[in-house]
């Protein structure tokens, strides 16, 4: 993760703050165009613009994040391979899988990147126990969420990468619902060779990429105005 330049706790008065508004993208959206359109949002927002959780399902895709290295693309069989500014290594993107980016203010939450990451992954382990998957974890060392697999080893079902700029956060988190796997064999995701991937419906749970799309951003946005109520 890309440390919060400048990124500082201070005091706002919360009775100003706009509600987080939530909305999706249409169709299976392409990736350069969100990101693009993140970039540019951060990039213009003022002090007290309201924070943005946009909610999509990509077109296939793989990213490499900052740290990304190409050797850890095995083989990408026709899908585009995009260079990402967000931390991280690569990852897959495509149809049944969440991706909830978050543009928050991180200075306003009262939040350091670190914390940020934790509540991500908080988030992600309530909503997975409220759905039925009640052994989600974290992975020392990994950032992301994961599920204990009968074998003993453990298998990512959500991957995190964030952006920094000017004490506001972009990119954000994915959550793997009902979707093709398979494309992760071509990858070693996140840089780890042999890391598995699992998807709710290989958990049990079957549901829709839009209602979990909307629950994740209902349980984000009062994360997040918790964290704003604190300050």
């Amino acid at each position: 993760m890309e440390p919060a330049s400048g990124t500082r706790k201070h005091t706002v008065d919360t009775s100003e703050l706009a509600a987080i508004r939530s909305k999706w993208w249409p169709g299976y959206a392409d990736y350069l165009e969100v990101w693009h359109a993140m970039q540019d949002y951060t990039e213009s927002r003022q002090p007290g613009a309201g924070d943005e959780i946009w909610l999509v399902e990509h077109a296939p895709v793989y990213t490499l994040g900052q740290a990304g290295l190409r050797e850890h693309i095995l083989h990408a069989d026709g899908i585009p391979v995009v260079e990402s500014n967000r931390g991280g290594q690569v990852t897959y993107h495509g149809p049944g899988q969440v991706v909830a980016y978050c543009l928050v203010d991180l200075h306003r939450l009262g939040l350091y990147v670190k914390e940020y990451v934790a509540l991500l992954e908080d988030v992600v382990i309530a909503l997975l126990a409220e759905l039925g998957v009640a052994d989600a974890c974290r992975k020392p060392g990994a950032p992301g969420v994961y599920v204990p697999m009968p074998q003993g080893d453990l298998a990512k079902i959500a991957a995190l990468g964030i952006k920094i700029r000017k004490g506001c956060a972009y990119h954000g988190l994915a959550l793997n619902v009902d979707m093709d796997l398979r494309p992760f064999d071509g990858i070693n995701p996140c840089g780890y060779e042999g890391l598995r991937t699992v998807d709710l419906r290989s958990c049990g749970v079957h549901a829709s990429p839009r209602d979990v799309g909307d629950l994740l951003a209902e349980r984000l946005g009062a994360a997040f105005g918790a964290c704003a109520r604190r300050q």
